[in-house]
């Protein structure tokens, strides 16, 4: 039967550190305070700011130089990686992997004991079909414990036989790297002892076993790339005798690595790379490609403004590096929410993958230290752009390119300036906010200036210069906003503490470094005083954790509830009290101040801020020439007008890809801004969008990839000039066939179970884990074609035991719609109580169909109710 949905408080999680010598490695850096962090920006009326954000306001704007004459080399986008990113075939979706383009990933052997999920092979169908990259076998995590069991060096040999045997058999056998040892250093060898008698007699077993396991891999897969030695901080006395005894013995690996995950790598990767490069040449071996494949810390996961000081210190010196895996597999090390949606460090993610042409050099205000502005640009001369991704300090700074070549860019240049903020790991975060669109004029001296100011310590900020043509584009609309530390409210029966220092690496990010938890009294509450500057329409977001066990909810009182001003927010589960969610509504108030109260109801929540912005519908603008761009189409910036980046030309065989954000499953309106008739494909299927005319589709909660391409019939080399595509509205379900579990012809033990929790009162459980037991819907279509079935489920199957993994396990289910059957993939969903959506394509036929769940040889997620809808309208 199903497993008991039993819901039980657990304690906050404890920090890995203790114990693990990996994150011992450095030491805290002395830093100021942090400013209030996030979107939106604090206004008069908003509450005081910390003395490190007063500071950074009060002094002369910080300077971070761009050379766009200093070619680095071409984008590797080589921090663009993880340690059990996918834990399923589409965990996470295609729709989120894809844009990405990850170039390597780590996952344990198939089979392997230490996680329920994420083996290698297994997952290789979605990342080979979505990037270019490779795969690291994390080989010793064939074993069950951390750290690994030592049962001696032939048990390990044994599995590694089994190991190298079934990757030689795999299809794409040499996309997969061995990475043969897993933190040597204090790993069953103990490289890092002091005593050096004690140190030679583990380096000469080590390497003994390094050659008897490198050797037998290649016996069975010749050619095999392998990749160590893989110690846990960089090892400036073991590596020199790594590389003197690998290249005596031929048997140096293809792949350098080595981790970092100090609290003070951020200062240090630098020097030890310079290092590892001189000892490297002393040995006279390489170089060898560098992959650091655990980089940062919890309080480094999904923060734009934390992650581009690591990726710009990555790119520059042209190494791989995979975040590390602290948490939960399947989510890219938290930059994607639930299996489809972004988050802000995905969007960081995705405006890295849009890099193109050559890196060049930037010169932050402090080069190699932690918690400061850096950044990385490129050049594409044949796209005559220029990308820069900044972030990392609160307050102002100025960018300022040099070199700028006018044969490229001309005298004048379009300059587009983004933002992507924190919206917390579990956090959805739309399409990223334009602060700005100008002309400016390159000045004499080659340089262009781009004054940021205000700047969020957790946003990472995309700069854009193209040529300017003829025209003004188009003013950036950017409401009025404000954010609210909870910490610096009035809080009753509440505790603050403090989370995600560089003292605490390893401690969940949080706004402000504080959140406030211990809200569970009946009495707890917490009152935050707000000031706006008009009447009118405000949506609030709340960020927040949720370990309870249960969706939980607080009441929401306007001026303590006067005139029925109030209501009821529920959170849904996060993975612990720490692990941030957002939860969002909207509020209407009158001008001036009020007071905001979050106050106790069921179960209990952690705050750690919230957001308060002027409502707009909400309208998004994906800009062509910025596209993920397949063919050769041409760039025509003749004409700065609208979205100031000028015009893709589309000619047959050419095609642009946007990544479309949805904040719920619904039906929006597309428009393609372009010169004549587009196609436009989603979901499997295409619709012909006459230009500047809206079309109405469907999309999922997330991203979804939607492909322009010029209509077919243009004349041979006829081309179409496309600006953008534009998204608009807040989401409506007009046309999408629900039905709820009650729905169901069930069968084969399957039933409803009541809950308050389901949309219809019960859900449909205990399906699956046996041929007969299905539940089966007939959905009625208007019209022959691609629909999408959205399923409304639960599942919180986990493996408890892990030393620091939350072990999450998806459920699948085999779903058959009018005979023909594919398997889909649920993912976790943090609570039996928590309900998720997950889209699939399906073909349905005019008139009825049936739509058949089962599962024959384990459980099926519980599911709520499915939705219909067809993906045009």
């Amino acid at each position: 039967m199903t497993p008991p949905h039993e819901h039980v408080r657990t304690p906050a999680p404890v920090s890995p550190g203790v114990g693990r010598r990996r994150l011992l490695a450095g030491g805290a850096a002395g830093l100021g305070a942090l400013a209030v962090a996030g979107l939106p920006r604090p206004a008069a009326g908003a509450p005081a700011a910390t003395a490190g954000a007063r500071a950074a306001a009060q002094a002369a704007p910080a300077r971070l130089t761009v050379d766009l004459g200093a070619p680095e080399g071409p984008v590797l986008r080589g921090a663009a990686g993880a340690l059990y990113g996918l834990s399923d075939v589409g965990v996470p979706s295609d729709a989120a992997l894809a844009p990405l383009k990850f170039t390597s990933v780590s996952q344990k052997p198939e089979g392997g004991a230490q996680h329920p999920n994420g083996d290698a092979i297994t997952v290789s169908e979605s990342f080979f079909r979505n990037s270019e990259g490779d795969i690291l076998v994390m080989m010793q995590d064939m074993y069950v414990e951390w750290p690994y069991e030592d049962l001696g060096i032939e048990d390990y040999l044994g599995k590694v036989e089994r190991i190298a045997a079934d990757i030689a058999a795999a299809e794409q056998r040499d996309r997969f790297v061995y990475v043969l040892f897993n933190e040597p250093d204090y790993i069953w060898y103990d490289l890092d002892v002091a005593d050096t008698g004690q140190y030679r007699r583990n380096r000469d077993r080590f390497l003994q076993d390094w050659t008897r396991v490198y050797r037998l891999v290649r016996s069975h897969h010749p050619g095999a790339r392998i990749a160590g030695p893989n110690e846990a901080a960089y090892d400036a006395r073991f590596l020199p005798d790594f590389l003197a005894y690998a290249k005596a013995n031929d048997v140096l690996p293809d792949i350098l690595t080595w981790h970092e995950l100090g609290s003070a790598s951020l200062a240090d990767f630098q020097g030890h790379y310079d290092h590892y490069r001189s000892i490297e040449r002393a040995a006279g071996v390489g170089p060898l490609p560098v992959s650091i494949n655990e980089y940062a810390n919890r309080r480094d996961m999904s923060v734009p403004g934390q992650l581009v000081q690591w990726a710009a210190m990555f790119e520059r010196n042209k190494v791989h590096a995979n975040m590390a895996y602290w948490d939960a597999a399947g989510n890219l090390s938290g930059t994607v929410v639930r299996a489809n949606a972004p988050n802000g460090a995905w969007w960081f993610f995705r405006w890295y993958a849009g890099l193109t042409g050559e890196t060049v050099a930037v010169t932050p205000p402090r080069p190699n230290a932690v918690d400061t502005l850096q950044g990385m640009a490129a050049l594409d001369p044949a796209r005559r752009q220029v990308q820069a991704i900044v972030g990392g300090a609160a307050g102002d700074a100025d960018v300022t390119l040099r070199n700028v070549a006018r044969d490229v860019l001309g005298t004048e240049v379009s300059v587009v300036v983004s933002e992507a903020a924190w919206s917390g790991y579990e956090g959805q975060h739309p399409a990223p906010r334009v602060l700005s669109r100008t002309k400016t004029a390159v000045a004499a001296d080659g340089t262009v200036t781009v004054p940021l100011r205000g700047m969020h310590v957790m946003s990472a900020y995309r700069i854009v210069l193209t040529p300017a043509g003829a025209g003004a584009p188009a003013a950036a609309d950017v409401p009025w906003s404000a954010a609210y530390e909870a910490e610096d409210a009035a809080i009753t029966d509440g505790t603050v503490r403090t989370h995600g220092t560089p003292a605490n690496a390893n401690g969940y990010a949080a706004s402000g470094t504080k959140d406030v938890g211990d809200l569970g009294e009946p009495t707890s509450r917490v009152d935050f005083t707000v000031t706006v500057p008009r009447t009118g329409r405000y949506d609030l977001a709340v960020l927040y954790g949720n370990q309870s066990g249960v969706p939980a909810t607080q009441r929401l009182l306007v001026d303590g509830g006067a005139s029925g001003r109030k209501a009821t927010l529920t959170y849904p589960s996060t993975e612990n009290w720490t692990y941030r969610g957002k939860q969002e509504t909207t509020l209407r108030l009158s001008a001036g101040s009020h007071t905001l109260t979050l106050a106790r109801d069921t179960a209990e929540v952690t705050l750690d801020r919230i957001d308060l912005t002027e409502h707009r519908t909400p309208h998004a603008v994906y800009e062509a020439t910025l596209a993920d761009i397949t063919g050769e189409p041409g760039f025509d910036y003749s004409s700065a007008a609208g979205p100031g980046t000028g015009a893709l030309l589309l000619g047959p065989g050419d095609q642009a890809v946007f990544d479309v954000y949805a904040p719920r499953d619904a039906y929006y309106t597309l428009v393609p801004r372009a010169a004549g008739p587009v196609r436009l494909a989603l979901h499997g299927t295409a619709l012909t969008a006459a230009p500047n005319t809206p079309r109405r589709v469907y999309l999922l909660a997330g991203n979804n990839r939607v492909t322009v391409t010029a209509r077919t019939g243009a004349g041979a080399g006829a081309r179409v000039g496309v600006t953008a595509l534009e998204a608009e509205g807040a989401g409506d379900t007009d046309g999408v066939t629900v039905l709820e579990a009650a729905r169901a012809r069930l069968a084969g033990g399957a039933r409803l179970v009541d809950s308050p929790y389901a949309s219809g009162g019960s859900y449909i459980g205990y399906l699956g884990n046996a041929p007969e037991s299905t539940a089966e819907f007939t959905v009625t279509a208007r019209a022959a074609g691609r629909h999408m079935l959205v399923v409304r489920y639960a599942n919180n199957d986990r493996d408890e035991g892990h030393a620091y993994n939350t072990d999450i396990i998806s459920r699948k289910a085999e779903i058959t719609v009018n005979g023909t059957t594919r398997q889909a993939v649920f993912k976790n969903t943090w609570g039996w109580d928590d309900y998720w959506t997950l889209g699939i394509p399906v073909d349905l036929r005019d008139g009825p169909n049936t739509i058949r769940f089962g599962n024959p040889s384990a459980w099926a997620p519980d599911i709520d109710r499915i939705e219909v809808a067809p993906v045009r309208h």
